[in-house]
């Protein structure tokens, strides 16, 4: 099963958002979005999700329009984190990540939700942030305890444990079809400090080993290069590049994108690229 869009155009007024945009997400892969700001991530994503109608083109899920799935069906196969993290009610945080969870509780939480959502909320290092009022945290703390409502969505109760620890390098994800589901999530990791944004990025690997397709927009192209299978990389409302990371991180690419001089090395200790803006300070 996929999820996959194809030929996506999206037009407002007399603006191209997107302009034939395809991309497939594959269960137990991370697939990261990068590109200039404008270059229509958010869109794509609003559009994946199903909030957002193309001008052109299909999104699909196992082969089945999305526009076709039942909302509640849909709910229970992807979750959508959004860059937008406000709440408007007085929830606390461990009540705005079980907010996850409606779409397979149906308003009765039952203990074993509870566990799962305890379980993210220390993956993301926000265990003793759970009875504080979600609107009195920082941007950071927010952003995660975001991410493990998202995640949340979509996991299981039975065995779920093995998306929180390591696996060992030689585990393989054996999930059915239908059990298969998706996370899409922008900018995930816009607003936290770099140990927490490896943590979520570790979160992320976790549950793409258990079989979860993601798609998360990413702006630090190292952290995309350190953590994702695939990176597709926008600019003008286009698809310009897509493939494992050392086919898209290359100088002549990344400057054309982000028009700025890019320095581009191995990593000294692990298999994938280092990018370098390496512009010079003025003056």
């Amino acid at each position: 099963m996929t999820y996959a869009a194809t030929e996506i155009t999206v037009r407002t007024g007399s603006a191209t958002l997107l302009a034939g945009v395809s991309l497939e997400v594959r269960p137990g892969e991370i697939v990261a979005m990068a590109g200039p700001n404008g270059a229509g991530k958010t869109t794509l994503i609003t559009v994946l999700a199903g909030d957002r109608k193309p001008s052109a083109g299909r999104v699909t899920l196992a082969g089945r329009a999305v526009a076709g799935w039942p909302r509640l069906e849909l709910a229970r196969r992807r979750a959508v984190m959004s860059a937008e993290r406000t709440v408007a009610f007085g929830f606390t945080a461990e009540e705005v990540a079980l907010l996850g969870r409606l779409p397979l509780h149906g308003g009765d939480p039952s203990e074993a939700d509870r566990r799962v959502v305890r379980s993210l909320l220390a993956a993301v290092d926000c265990a003793d942030l759970s009875q504080r009022v979600f609107a009195t945290l920082s941007t950071g703390e927010r952003q995660r305890v975001q991410l493990a409502r998202a995640v949340a969505q979509v996991s299981d109760i039975i065995g779920e444990a093995s998306s929180f620890w390591p696996a060992r390098a030689d585990d393989h994800a054996v999930v059915s079809a239908a059990d298969e589901r998706f996370l899409l999530l922008d900018e995930p990791t816009s607003s936290l400090d770099p140990a927490h944004q490896h943590a979520a990025m570790r979160l992320l690997r976790r549950e793409a080993r258990a079989g979860r397709g993601v798609l998360a927009v990413l702006h630090d192209l190292n952290l995309a290069a350190a953590y994702a299978d695939r990176i597709v990389l926008m600019a003008r409302a286009r698809v310009v590049a897509s493939g494992a990371p050392s086919e898209v991180l290359r100088a002549d690419v990344l400057e054309a994108v982000f028009d700025i001089p890019m320095l581009v090395v191995p990593h000294p200790h692990l298999p994938h690229p280092v990018v370098i803006a390496s512009s010079p300070p003025e003056g």
